[in-house]
């Protein structure tokens, strides 16, 4: 059985989040304290390239379920903010629940 649109955006959302932390919390100090630029690059490609998909995802389902302003911007937010898609993730829970 395929995964829901929805569930697809979590496990991309959860990603998304989880390269982040990697980022700013692994990355970021190799390359500032023990001068290792490239776990940046490295880190930095894979965050970014969730969180293109992350935002592309998120303009696809907006349109296909309707998802008011207010709830895509809360969605935007939380991809920007550490930890803000894994708490975000409650209401994305909802909604894969209300569309099913």
């Amino acid at each position: 059985m395929p995964m829901s649109p929805i569930r697809t955006f979590r496990m991309i959302a959860l990603a998304e989040g989880t390269s982040f932390l990697i980022l700013l919390c692994i990355a970021m100090p190799m390359k500032y304290m023990m001068g290792m630029p490239m776990a940046v690059r490295v880190a930095g490609s894979i965050h970014g390239f969730l969180f293109l998909l992350y935002v592309a995802r998120l303009a696809t389902l907006r349109s296909k379920y309707q998802w008011d302003n207010r709830f895509s911007i809360q969605a935007f937010i939380a991809s920007i903010l550490p930890l803000g898609t894994f708490l975000f993730d409650k209401y994305l829970r909802e909604k894969e629940a209300a569309a099913t």
